[in-house]
C-alpha cells in the first residue's frame, strides 16, 4: 500500500466536496476545481475526510494510489489557499513590468516580450526583476512559469536569464586563453 495513498485529507470548513462517480469537484473560498479519476480508485468522503482506496493491488492501482490521493490534495489546498510559483529576472537590462493583464519583459532580445494573465492564473511584479505567479490549480501555475521561464532559461556562464527563486545555476568557465605549448 502506497505511504503517501493512505494518508487520509481532512476538508477544511467553508470547502465542498462533490463526487459524482469518477468525477470530484473541489468548490472553496478562492473557486471551483474539478477533475476526473480513473474507476480503479475508489474516493470516499466520511465527516470531513477524504480518503483513497485502490480496488485491487495490481501495478498500475498501486502507482495510481498515491497520485490519486496527492492529485485531490491539491485541489483542496488550491481553493483554499491557491499556488504560487516566484520567477526572478537576472541580467543587465534584464527588467519586466505589468500593463494590466499584460507581462512586459525585457530580455535582450530586440523586440519587447509579452505574456498576458490567463482566467485562472494571475501574474504580480515586484521591483522590477521580480514575477509571482498565482492560481489555484498547481499543474496550472507550474506550466505558466515554465512557460515564463523558458522565454530566457538562465545560460551557463553569466546566469543572464530567467530563473525560479533559489533556483541553483551551474556555471561554465569561460574560454582559459591561449593553449599551452
Amino acid at each position: 500500500m502506497s505511504r503517501i495513498g493512505k494518508n487520509p485529507i481532512t476538508v477544511p470548513a467553508g470547502v465542498d466536496v462533490k463526487i459524482d462517480g469518477y468525477n470530484v469537484t473541489v468548490k472553496g473560498p478562492k473557486g471551483t476545481l474539478s477533475r476526473e479519476f480513473k474507476p480503479s480508485m475508489k474516493i470516499n468522503l466520511d465527516n470531513g475526510v477524504l480518503t483513497v482506496v485502490p480496488e485491487s493491488q495490481s501495478k498500475e492501482d498501486r502507482s495510481l494510489h498515491g497520485l490519486t490521493r496527492t492529485l485531490l490534495n491539491n485541489m483542496v489546498t488550491g481553493v483554499t489557499t491557491g499556488f504560487k510559483k516566484e520567477l526572478e529576472i537576472q541580467g543587465v537590462g534584464y527588467r519586466c513590468q505589468k500593463n494590466g493583464k499584460i507581462l512586459d519583459l525585457t530580455l535582450g532580445f530586440s523586440h519587447p516580450v509579452t505574456v498576458s494573465d490567463t482566467d485562472d492564473i494571475t501574474t504580480e511584479v515586484v521591483g522590477t526583476n521580480r514575477i509571482i505567479v498565482n492560481g489555484i490549480d498547481n499543474q496550472k501555475v507550474g506550466q505558466f512559469a515554465a512557460e515564463i521561464r523558458g522565454i530566457r532559461p538562465p545560460e551557463p556562464y553569466k546566469g543572464k536569464g530567467v530563473r525560479y527563486v533559489n533556483e541553483v545555476v551551474r556555471r561554465k568557465e569561460g574560454k582559459a586563453g591561449k593553449g599551452k605549448k
